[in-house]
Order: structure tokens, then C-alpha cells, then sequence
């Protein structure tokens, strides 16, 4: 449960609230920023909620150019574990041990028996689908992503926050058939530093 959580992770959202309150024109004008977004840092609480069982834990992710690195902590697992990964595979790091996979689904396969969409969350923490997937897209008022589905997954983006004059999602709750994750980000930072600085 621990690396579910772990990979499930690379979503959250929350922040203080903004000074000025989301306008019409917002999204159109941030999409292609947020597009070419590769680099952040976000801190914020992710719960798993499953038929038989619900976990929280705390989430530090850092993502640059591509390469991630993902540090949950909290009641659930050892008290730490460190994902790590890239275009040469990726490392879940826990107090039982490392493990290793090519991709972060096969290493969910290999450790959980079950897998995650966890190439698309990067896109899905900014917001947007993932490209190579096809996916619909419910806009809310103001024409800012209410409702993703994509790859079996619905992603309902609740609230959003304002970091470095772009908005991005504060709450986010993802669901697949019964399973159900709510990620909450208590801090957004766009551009910030390399994986493993922290």
C-alpha cells in the first residue's frame, strides 16, 4: 500500500489563497505555460481510500526536465520512502529495501500486482491530460478543468491556487472504480530545484 500511495502522490494541490479570485480568461491565457511546465516543487497531503482500507500520508515532490522525485512520509508504511525516476526507469526506495522497474506501472505490477496511470500525473497536477492517452474534458464556469476521464480514471479538480501568476489545482480527487485518492498541495513552487536538491 505504501508504493500506491507513494505513486499515487505525484498529484496534489493547495496554497494560501490568492489576492485576486480566478477570471474568464485565465486559463486561456496560462494553458501554454502550464504546458511547458517540466520543473516544481509541490508539498501537500494525499489520502488513499480503498473498499478495505483509508491511508494519508505527506507528499514532497520535485519534478525537472522529466526526472521526479517523490518523498512520502507519514502513519502508513516505514515512515519514508523515496520514488525516484526518468527515461532510464525508476527506483522506490522504502525501509524494506530497493526496488527497481523500467517504468513506474511495472514497478506498481511487480510490488503491488495492480498498476497506476502514473505517467499521466504530471500532466494531471498541472491540470491538463495526458497526450497520448484520449481523454474528455468538463470545463467549469470560468473554462477551468472541472472534470478529467482518462485511462479509466476521473480526476475532479476542486479547487485551485495562484503561484507565480499561474493557477494550479489545490485539491484534486481521482477516482477508479472503488478506489478512490484526494491530493491536497499546501505549497506550489513552479520552477523550483532539482530532483533530489531537497
Amino acid at each position: 500500500m505504501t508504493l500506491g500511495l507513494a505513486l499515487l502522490a505525484g498529484c496534489a494541490s493547495q496554497s494560501p489563497a490568492p489576492e485576486s479570485p480566478r477570471e474568464k480568461g485565465d486559463w486561456a491565457d496560462q494553458k501554454p505555460r502550464l504546458e511547458a511546465l517540466d520543473s516544481w516543487r509541490l508539498a501537500g497531503k494525499l489520502g488513499l481510500r480503498t473498499p478495505n482500507d483509508a491511508q494519508s500520508a505527506n507528499l514532497d515532490w520535485t519534478q525537472r526536465a522529466g526526472r521526479y522525485r517523490m518523498l512520502i512520509s507519514g502513519p502508513f508504511g516505514a515512515g519514508r520512502s523515496v520514488l525516484e525516476g526518468g527515461p532510464d526507469g525508476v527506483v522506490l526506495t522504502t525501509g524494506e529495501g530497493r526496488y527497481a522497474a523500467d517504468t513506474p506501472e511495472q514497478l506498481m505490477e511487480q510490488q503491488l500486482g495492480w498498476s497506476l496511470p502514473i505517467s499521466a500525473l504530471d500532466n494531471w497536477v498541472r491540470g491538463l491530460p495526458s497526450p497520448i492517452v484520449e481523454y474528455q474534458l468538463t470545463r467549469d464556469a470560468l473554462n477551468f478543468p472541472q472534470r478529467l476521464r482518462q485511462a479509466g480514471w476521473v480526476i475532479d479538480y476542486r479547487d485551485w491556487t495562484q503561484a507565480d501568476d499561474l493557477w494550479l489545482p489545490r485539491r484534486m480527487v481521482m477516482s477508479f472504480a472503488d478506489w478512490r485518492a484526494t491530493l491536497v498541495v499546501n505549497e506550489w513552487q513552479p520552477g523550483a530545484a532539482e530532483p533530489g536538491d531537497g
